[in-house]
């Protein structure tokens, strides 16, 4: 399923997206400011981003801005209620990939989202390589020299971020978030259940990197270090 970042203050007008996109098969997170919303983005590789400009700590263009500086290629539909033509001008070059002025047909939201998921976009998270690990995520698959195991969408998501944060303890809570978004509930053990199987993985494919419990803080991955 694929999951976007909904930015978005009024709370009934997400509702009513949040139902009609998952409808469509798309998870959502929502967030209603921008801070929040880069704290997510931070987190997560999402496959849209559907940003009102109208927010509580500023314009959404400015979290696009701070996305199209991180060169995260994330596609973003731009809502707002302001549709003159100098503010459609404006989203667009602040590198917005469709603009919808408010108020709009639900449906034809979802449409607009579901074909800028069908956007081809390279992420950077598809050359991820550290020490000896490769994680290829377009085949589902980590690597060692020639040795593969494929992983489950949530212990590839929890692979990407400790891959992108080698040797830096990444929170529990964002290792959840990354695996499983920021609005599903997830049973209290899935993470310690997600990062075993991912250990075994590791020995498998004969990685001397490993998953380490750094107590009270989080988890680091780290080479030649023993697990917990």
């Amino acid at each position: 399923m694929s999951r976007i970042l909904l930015v978005e203050d009024h709370d009934r007008l997400a509702q009513l997206m949040c139902k009609g996109l998952m409808a469509a098969g798309i998870a959502v997170d929502v967030v209603d400011r921008i801070d929040t919303a880069w704290a997510a983005v931070q987190q997560m590789s999402y496959q849209a981003l559907v940003l009102d400009r109208g927010l509580p700590d500023g314009d959404g263009l400015i979290l696009l801005q701070k996305v199209r500086n991180a060169d995260l290629g994330v596609p973003c539909l731009v809502l707002t209620a302001r549709d003159a033509l100098h503010d459609r001008v404006e989203g667009l070059d602040a590198g917005a990939d469709d603009y919808l002025p408010k108020p709009f047909a639900m449906d034809e939201m979802v449409a607009r989202v579901r074909a800028l998921l069908r956007r081809p976009v390279t992420f950077h998270s598809l050359d991820s390589c550290r020490g000896d690990l490769m994680l290829r995520p377009e085949a589902g698959a980590l690597c060692c020299d020639d040795e593969c195991v494929t992983l489950a969408p949530s212990e590839l998501h929890i692979m990407q971020l400790l891959l992108d944060k080698h040797e830096e303890v990444v929170r529990r809570s964002a290792l959840e978030a990354a695996a499983w978004g920021l609005s599903e509930a997830v049973t209290p053990n899935a993470l310690d259940v997600a990062l075993h199987r991912i250990r075994r993985k590791l020995l498998a494919i004969g990685s001397c990197q490993r998953i380490v419990n750094v107590k009270g803080l989080g988890y680091v991955l780290r080479e030649d270090d023993a697990s917990e």
